[in-house]
């Protein structure tokens, strides 16, 4: 009796996601979403105690995780933290951009080799330490319903797709997740794990508390001209519910009016 008791409590237990990169726009819009969709959901950030996080915690129950995303040791430690507490995640968000201040708008000849390899650190190698330990974890679920055994997107930006001028280092870095998503999503899409690289093409305006939505360098938002994270993230939990007949593995988000 009781091993069926377990059986029935495991079988209803929610999905779980863990989205990488913690702050105030994407992730918590995706924390949020995933949370009234019905998951446990775990967010990550180098300072779990940030404000954002802390309100997430406490309006939707999400799980603030500690983690410095581009250290093997402490990616590999939250992964088994939030199996632990949580379950072995379905859907995995790397959402980091990675530059450091120092680096912003520097030409080649005077940008800073020790901030070019922090940016990389940062966002690429990020993503292969945590997109690593999401494979290592996925390929061991169960197949849902539709064959599927997770959910790991990569959020990159514009970067990913064109190589702008005094930005060498965020492009190289974007460009090597491009890379490193495809690599991945070659490997193991063919064992029901659904890969996705997206670009965003776009200053991401996320909301304030006046109720406005702005970005901190782009200003605030006018006729929609910034990409919406709320948005953002119904576009991932749509990724996560396609059918494996039609996956998608790179998918660009723009604004109607940007001009590309």
């Amino acid at each position: 009796m009781a091993s069926t008791d377990q059986q029935g409590s495991a079988a209803s237990a929610p999905e779980v996601a863990l989205i990488v990169g913690g702050g105030p726009g994407i992730s918590a819009s995706c924390a949020r979403l995933f949370a009234q969709s019905g998951m446990a959901v775990a967010i990550a950030a180098r300072n779990p105690d940030k404000p954002a996080l802390q309100s997430l915690a406490q309006s939707h129950g999400v799980r603030p995780c500690a983690c410095d995303a581009a250290d093997a040791a402490s990616v590999a430690s939250l992964f088994a933290q939030v199996t632990r507490d949580l379950g072995a995640p379905r859907l995995v968000v790397h959402n980091i951009d990675g530059r450091v201040p120092g680096i912003f708008r520097k030409g080649i000849a005077e940008a800073d080799p020790a901030l070019a390899l922090d940016t990389l650190r940062n966002a690429a190698f990020s993503a292969f330490l945590v997109g690593r330990q999401a494979a290592r974890l996925m390929q061991a679920n169960t197949p849902d319903a539709n064959g599927a055994k997770g959910t790991i997107v990569f959020t990159n930006a514009s970067a990913a797709l064109k190589g702008f001028p005094a930005s060498a280092a965020f492009a190289m870095a974007c460009q090597a997740k491009t890379g490193l998503a495809q690599s991945m999503a070659r490997e193991l899409m063919p064992q029901g794990i659904h890969v996705v690289n997206v670009p965003i093409d776009a200053a991401v305006g996320w909301r304030q508390e006046d109720g406005s939505r702005a970005h901190r360098l782009a200003g605030t938002t006018t006729d929609d001209n910034m990409a919406d994270p709320d948005h953002i993230a119904e576009m991932y939990l749509q990724l996560h519910r396609q059918h494996r007949s039609t996956w998608a593995f790179e998918v660009v988000l723009r604004p109607w009016n940007e001009k590309w």
